[in-house]
């Protein structure tokens, strides 16, 4: 039906006879002649339709936009002064000899080359959304994506091999998608959060290296950087330690980046420690082109008059901590407190802060309502520690760490690219040896991390059960510019380290079997060192594009409250279907 896409057409070609078809992205009637801006996947190309030539004019004049349209005519170059740099085909146009509609188009709910389009609006009419050139590039940046995995993880011997979708409710954290059986009265089936024990009997299987590009679902609260069904690079090996699988990895990492992007990342990526990052960013997934590093005060306002300061400080898990912002003295009251609403709804109670105006005047060159609690020694500790010079300003977080490291770690990314500091370029960052557990003050018991199947760091195993507080594990994350794009760990193949787990995490022999028992069955029988680790496929192909959020590299996302707008899921279904599948609602939507 065609000869050529609209972005093939150059001046090699003028002269020649082409066909091209696609959707009239604009139709410009100039004084009797008629030109029609025909795209394609490819591009734009400029027809032109001359009286001359009458049936081709007559179809023309009835075009509007986006009517679907087959053109063939005869390559020319442009005149003089109207050739368009900015198009492929810019320094040609096509003189029209036939113009078929293949298809009139109602008129659209917008322009498609139109700016700041609502997104509600966009996911409502996400097909024409999709017609538009931003998601036309992001999505063909996705398969190039996919396509460099593919063959890197190919050529590494990793074998593509596909698991199940309806599985067992196996709970890792995040809340379950459920799905009732019709065949087995009560009972569901759950979308998995994860192949994660797949993988890993695949490895007992002897499969050595697997990979899959795969859907996983989770029924959480959403943002900008999550779906609740969303695509992981899902990866495992056998016989490969820590060191080896993370550098494998980042050669699949620089390979996707130097084929999607021609960029070229470092090599080899800095490493961190779980507590270097928490202490110096406040985060797991510090951005580093931010070049803001926070400072310990914890000691320093253990005997400040200032409670706010001391009280936490003196806590066994309190933090008090300070951020300085080069020249942001020059902030205004409006501005600071602008940063003060921020952190409040974050959790924080309110925001300190010092601007350094004269720091060789010692408290009276400070600036601010909480000098006057902080004795001469903790004043000059802050300032000492801080590095801070005239002009700065100084921010503070304090409460127990958890909290504090959240307000202060997104403060720093904030204020980061409020006032221009992010340098540019990309900033991968391994984060290792995570703390193996986190203590759960509602069940007032320990939880795992990341799973339960994570291996301890070597010489950690004593701590599993007599404290776990103390135990750090084989697992890392792969942070860039400031997202998770991956994460993944050594994997227990020891049946007795896995109990040891399984007891600190106080689950009973019951509810290994009941929830784990195919996994555990499958460790009896010679199962071999193995690790892996999953990447966010949407996180990572949105960094590439430079997406704000990963619906923009999606083609049929999910709204904020896990809506499709475009064909209205979720939605009732008949009362014959709940029937079939033994469901009765309480309170049916109306």
């Amino acid at each position: 039906m065609r000869t050529h896409y609209c972005a093939d057409l150059s001046i090699a070609l003028a002269g020649q006879r082409v066909t091209l078809a696609g959707w009239a992205h604009r139709r410009r009637d100039h004084g009797g002649v008629i030109f029609i801006d025909l795209r394609d996947r490819e591009g734009l190309a400029q027809v032109v339709c001359d009286p001359d030539r009458a049936e081709a004019f007559k179809a023309a004049d009835r075009v509007r936009g986006e009517f679907v349209l087959r053109v063939t005519g005869r390559v020319r170059a442009r005149p003089e002064g109207t050739v368009n740099p900015n198009l492929a085909s810019g320094a040609v146009e096509v003189l029209a000899e036939e113009v078929e509609v293949l298809n009139p188009s109602a008129p659209p709910p917008f322009q498609l080359d139109e700016e700041n389009l609502s997104e509600a609006v966009r996911l409502e009419h996400r097909v024409l959304d999709l017609r538009r050139e931003p998601m036309q590039r992001n999505l063909r940046l996705r398969h190039r994506a996919a396509t460099a995995a593919r063959a890197f993880l190919d050529a590494q011997g990793f074998i593509d091999i596909e698991t199940p979708v309806l599985y067992k409710s196996t709970p890792e954290g995040a809340r379950e998608f459920l799905v009732p059986s019709r065949l087995h009265d009560g009972h569901f089936y759950a979308l998995p959060q994860s192949p994660q024990l797949f993988k890993q009997m695949l490895m007992i299987a002897g499969f050595d290296r697997y990979y899959q590009i795969v859907k996983c679902f989770r029924d959480e609260d959403l943002r900008a950087d999550r779906q609740p069904e969303f695509t992981q690079i899902d990866i495992e090996t056998s016989f490969l330690g820590e060191q080896e699988i993370r550098a494998l990895m980042e050669r699949l990492t620089r390979h996707m980046f130097r084929e999607v992007l021609g960029a070229d990342l470092p090599d080899p990526f800095p490493v961190m420690r779980y507590d270097e990052a928490m202490r110096d960013y406040g985060v797991d997934k510090p951005d580093l082109r931010i070049p803001l590093k926070l400072t310990e005060l914890t000691d320093v306002m253990q005997e400040v008059e200032f409670k706010v300061f001391s009280a936490p400080a003196r806590l066994a898990d309190g933090r008090v901590a300070a951020l300085r912002v080069p020249g942001g003295g020059q902030l205004t009251r409006g501005e600071i407190d602008g940063y003060t609403e921020f952190v409040k709804a974050l959790g924080a109670k309110g925001l300190a802060w010092i601007k350094v105006n004269a720091r060789a005047r010692g408290a009276e060159g400070l600036q601010s309502p909480i000098v006057k609690n902080l004795h001469a020694g903790a004043l000059a500790a802050v300032l000492e520690r801080t590095g801070a010079a005239d002009g700065d300003l100084l921010f503070f977080a304090a409460d127990r760490a958890e909290a504090a490291n959240a307000c202060i770690g997104a403060l720093r990314q904030r204020v980061g690219h409020d006032r221009g500091l992010v340098e540019p370029g990309w900033r991968p960052l391994w984060v290792v040896d995570f703390p193996m557990f986190e203590f759960d003050e509602e069940s007032n018991l320990w939880k795992a991390r990341h799973h339960p199947f994570t291996s301890p760091k070597d010489g950690h195993e004593q701590y599993l059960e007599s404290a776990p507080g103390k135990a750090y594990a084989k697992a890392y994350d792969l942070v860039l510019n400031g997202w998770e794009v991956a994460g993944g760990s050594v994997r227990i193949h020891r049946q007795e380290v896995q109990q040891q787990v399984f007891r600190g995490l106080k689950i009973s022999p019951e509810e290994q079997r009941a929830k784990f028992g195919f996994l555990l069955d499958a460790l009896q029988y010679g199962a071999p060192p193995h690790g892996g680790i999953a990447f966010g496929f949407d996180r990572l192909v949105a960094l590439m594009a430079g997406a704000e959020a990963i619906r923009d590299v999606i083609a049929f996302p999910k709204t904020q409250r896990g809506q499709d707008l475009l064909t209205g899921a979720p939605s009732p279904v008949a009362e014959k279907q709940l029937r079939e599948l033994h469901i009765r609602l309480r309170n049916p939507a109306q």
